[in-house]
């Protein structure tokens, strides 16, 4: 038997990636609900579909500023032109109407328009009862107890009437929807003050191993730079979440057992990095994977993952906080991280769907993979012009960190894929970070 036949008939082994996955994501439920204010609820995710209370505009005002006039007074004004905005009226000359006062956004007695008057008004002003069109300041003489209109808007010109933009009941934002910056917008001018949302979920990060230390140095021999948890906790924040870093626990069995035990009063997530082997040095998977009344387990699974193959997911504690754990190795961390704990942190928030938008793009190079496993490779995504996408591979295998520091995707080959030539079509996930 060749190598390669050695190295795909032990993938067979391993469990697919999809089943595995679908086998955590089943046992995990969104965080309850909560009622919070507008500006606490942006970023988080609605429980509920939002309707409105209130029609918005919740009055007729002015769009602009100018004069609030009668349609009919305004029928001689200025001549046949070509500007959209004006009236087809005869006649070619002014149109001169009294100023009988002045309307603010402030003003809020209702007041009348009589034939052959006008109120001058600021945008969003109440317009009078009886006026159809405002006349922009700029088409007339800017009169102050009179003023003559050069040309006539059409009907209804520079005004909004109430429930243009939004009629009373109607649903402004659907139940799974993020709330933005602009909702929280239209949420406020249709008098809404709280709403619904799935919180934003709490994850801790811990990096285990003795032979850790914190960054600002250089690895030496015995030493690890501890870049993981720094990693996994921007990442967890890039995916919505509230994210803390712990930093480093040494392998000590009752030490990380109390330490994990301690944050789970603070945590609807907790994600660990490295001990997920069975080497001598990997004291976390043999602490988690014990199985004490009252504390929880943690299962760890071979996957057809590359890289990164030996992923753990399970609960901890009395209050059965789910918990994550990742290679140690910083490109698998990475890669564990996307496929595993970020769809997690999106199903506790109450996100759909919980996996990155995904586009098929055409491969800039002829590459090889791994049989029996399904892989990650970092890429970069480029738009091609007349439409589609083209995907330029990068640094993969021993040199995936630095290829993801690069890339703003992830080119994915499924697990009979040994050989994706140059021109084929792949599947690749999409970053949605700035670039």
């Amino acid at each position: 038997m060749t190598a390669t036949a050695d190295a795909e008939a032990a993938a067979n082994e391993l469990m697919p990636l999809a089943e595995y996955l679908g086998s955590v994501l089943r046992r995990l439920r969104a965080l309850p609900p909560l009622d919070l204010d507008l500006t606490q609820a942006h970023g988080n995710v609605l429980a509920n579909d939002v309707l409105a209370p209130h029609p918005y505009p919740a009055f007729d005002q002015a769009a602009i500023d100018g004069y609030a006039a009668r349609w009919e007074d305004l029928s001689g004004a200025g001549r046949v032109g070509s500007h959209p905005s004006f009236g087809r009226f005869e006649g070619g000359r002014p149109v001169r109407l009294n100023v009988v006062g002045d309307l603010g956004a402030a003003s809020w007695r209702p007041v009348r328009l009589n034939p052959g008057t006008c109120f001058s008004v600021a945008a969003g002003a109440p317009l009078p009862i009886g006026s159809d069109v405002v006349v922009p300041v700029h088409w007339t003489d800017q009169g102050m107890a009179a003023v003559e209109i050069q040309h006539a808007p059409k009907r209804g010109s520079g005004v909004r009437r109430a429930g243009d933009e939004v009629a009373a009941g109607q649903v402004l934002a659907p139940a799974g929807a993020y709330v933005t910056p602009a909702m929280v917008a239209t949420f406020a001018a249709s008098g809404i003050g709280h709403v619904v949302v799935r919180p934003s979920p709490r994850v801790v990060v811990v990096a285990t191993g003795d032979e850790l230390v914190d960054v600002g140095r250089p690895s030496q021999p015995g030493q690890v730079v501890d870049a993981n948890s720094h990693a996994l906790t921007a990442a967890a924040v890039e995916a919505g979440a509230l994210a803390y870093r712990i930093g480093i626990c040494d392998d000590d069995p009752e030490g990380l057992r109390g330490l994990l035990e301690d944050q789970t009063l603070r945590a609807d997530l907790i994600i660990t990095t490295g001990g997920t082997g069975t080497g001598p040095g990997d004291m976390l998977r043999r602490v988690l994977s014990r199985r004490d009344p009252g504390r929880g387990a943690v299962e760890f699974t071979d996957v057809a993952l590359s890289p990164g193959a030996t992923l753990g997911f399970g609960t901890v504690g009395g209050e059965e906080v789910p918990v994550v754990c990742l290679p140690g190795e910083p490109g698998s961390a990475l890669i564990g991280f996307e496929v595993l704990a970020r769809p997690v942190i999106q199903l506790l928030a109450g996100a759909e769907p919980v996996f990155r938008t995904s586009v098929k793009a055409h491969l800039l190079e002829t590459i090889s993979s791994p049989g029996g496993l399904r892989e990650f490779r970092p890429a970069h995504v480029a738009e091609r012009r007349g439409g589609g996408h083209t995907v330029q591979p990068l640094a993969g295998g021993p040199y995936t960190l630095s290829g993801l520091a690069e890339a703003n995707g992830l080119l994915v080959l499924g697990e009979r894929v040994t050989t994706a030539a140059a021109g084929s079509t792949v599947d690749v996930l999409l970053f949605d970070r700035r670039r």
